[in-house]
């Protein structure tokens, strides 16, 4: 998720008020880029990181029993963005449900109706997803549904959000929220631009265990990483 190129064949597709400051979308030669509150959020360059946080949730649910036994397990991926993380989940037939919550209508008319369509249009369709324009916190606060696994991935960080009112996630009381949708064993797993250890140390003090933090190399500049957590029995 990072920025870079030149300004000359950039073209802007979509300009909107969002719920938190301005979206746009704009396309700079075949690649797409959306940002936020004049924040660079990501773009169509490359996306490994994004289906890394879904395959790394998957990966410790294969190796830890999340209380799903015969059922397959339940994704809930935070943030829509280009669409990445949503089409490799729907891609990967180890999931059941998958359930995207995405705040900007914006985002989502861009993939239901827009160029962002080449990359989810198959998942979109697929039964097992389910799309909310809702909030993610407060999803967390208001749902009674649970999920073997929670990839969040809104902001750039922890410590480098897109909007001042994310930083409610990170805190101890959205933390709280996260856990409690979570069957007991499942896996929070939260893309980040930069490693972040006061975010490892509010996971454990939020009642998570077995946080670690995994590089994901990028093609250009320091590796993102992904923070995963799990909640115990």
């Amino acid at each position: 998720m990072s920025a870079y190129g030149p300004d000359c064949d950039l073209v802007t597709l979509d300009r909107r008020a969002g719920c938190c400051g301005e979206i746009v979308l704009r396309q700079r030669g075949e690649r797409l880029e959306i940002i936020a509150n004049g924040c660079f959020l990501m773009d169509t360059s490359d996306g490994r990181s994004e289906r890394a946080l879904v395959d790394a949730a998957q990966a410790v649910l294969s190796a830890h029993t999340a209380g799903c036994g015969a059922t397959p397990p339940s994704v809930l991926i935070g943030g829509l963005g280009v669409g990445f993380s949503l089409a490799h989940a729907a891609a990967d037939s180890r999931w059941g449900r998958v359930v995207v919550v995405e705040r900007e209508q914006a985002i989502i008319d861009w993939h239901q109706h827009g160029p962002l369509a080449r990359i989810s249009a198959a998942a979109l369709a697929d039964p097992r997803v389910v799309l909310l324009h809702a909030d993610l916190l407060e999803h967390l606060r208001t749902t009674t549904e649970r999920y073997h696994a929670l990839c969040l991935d809104i902001d750039n960080g922890p410590g480098w959000t897109v909007t001042e009112s994310n930083q409610n996630l990170y805190s101890r009381d959205g933390l709280a929220a996260c856990r409690a949708r979570l069957h007991p064993g499942g896996v929070l797993a939260v893309w980040s631009a930069s490693p972040s250890p006061a975010f490892a140390e509010a996971l454990r003090g939020a009642g998570f265990v077995a946080v670690r933090t995994e590089e994901i190399p990028v093609a250009r500049g320091v590796p993102d990483v992904i923070h995963i957590a799990l909640r115990g029995e």
